[in-house]
């Protein structure tokens, strides 16, 4: 029972990065409108008839999303029942639907709002780099949970004030980065795909303007990473090293993924490839700092 809540976990971790990743083809291919500014329906409709292209992408996105929300519910009412109160897996599943709750309202609110599409808003780039945020938590909130439900645990004793420092530099960085990325797709894809000119937008103009940020964010990142896997090598188990070693590896090739989409103009295959790689670097991130923390016993 205990292995089986623990590989939901790890499905749910899965599936809301596809998600996720979906979400990001809606935004480059600007079918965030496909609905219109209808929501929770689809153009007024439960069930779109004869939907275009557009309209499929999008009401796909939502699908997927809504059917996230349901197997969160019911990973949460599992989990209160499998575990005491007051256990990690617990607290872990209420922080999990908390996120997924608030990731519905902001894609409630992008729909409502119409911030999508080919809208060049103030308003649009702040939710989308909170959006960015709040996804990060999410997918943090999963790994955790599933690292908890995976057996039993107890604080490392060498895991000190110096190695938390590098963790927590390192994980702010990760997530600065991220929104900065967040961001400078938006801007890639109000230009190169929705037709809008930094001469026609003031706030298009900031975007290009501000386009080196991302990459100079994630040249600090990698020597932020560098000294936290350093300092989870020596501090945690022998599988923090091991985890730290291959985000290193991966974040490499999300730098290199970088240059290659700026060097293409930002298709929206190889934006996905950024993204998804993205998301793998953060979750052997956090698995990294689980095992620097914290010891872990399995169970079966």
């Amino acid at each position: 029972m205990k292995r089986t809540l623990a590989s939901a976990a790890w499905f749910l971790t899965i599936y809301t990065v596809a998600v996720i990743v979906w979400g990001a083809f809606v935004r480059a291919t600007g079918a965030g409108a496909g609905c219109g500014s209808h929501w929770p329906l689809c153009n007024g409709e439960v069930l779109p008839r004869s939907p275009g292209l557009d309209t499929i992408i999008e009401f796909t996105h939502r699908v997927t999303s809504g059917l996230l929300g349901l197997l969160v519910a019911g990973f949460t009412v599992w989990s209160f029942r499998a575990r005491p109160k007051g256990h990690a897996v617990r607290k872990g599943a209420v922080a999990i639907l908390g996120f997924v709750v608030l990731e519905s309202l902001v894609g409630a609110g992008l729909v409502k709002f119409e911030w999508v599409a080919a809208d060049a808003s103030v308003e649009r780039v702040v939710v989308m780099a909170f959006h960015l945020v709040n996804t990060m938590l999410l997918v943090a909130a999963l790994v955790m949970t599933a690292w908890f439900a995976e057996g039993e645990h107890r604080p490392r004793p060498r895991a000190g004030r110096g190695v938390t420092v590098a963790l927590v530099a390192a994980a702010l960085g990760l997530v600065l980065t991220g929104s900065s990325g967040a961001v400078t797709a938006l801007g890639d894809t109000l230009v190169l795909f929705q037709g809008v000119s930094p001469e026609d937008s003031a706030v298009v103009a900031r975007l290009v303007a501000s386009r080196f940020y991302h990459p100079t964010t994630a040249a600090v990142v990698l020597a932020l990473l560098w000294w936290a896997v350093s300092r989870a090598s020596v501090a945690g188990s022998a599988l923090a090293g091991r985890y730290g070693r291959l985000l290193l590896a991966v974040f490499f090739a999300q730098l290199a993924s970088g240059v290659v989409n700026v060097w293409l103009k930002a298709p929206v295959w190889m934006q996905l490839v950024h993204l998804t790689l993205s998301n793998i670097v953060w979750i052997l991130f956090v698995l990294m700092a689980a095992h620097t923390w914290g010891e872990r016993t399995l169970v079966t």
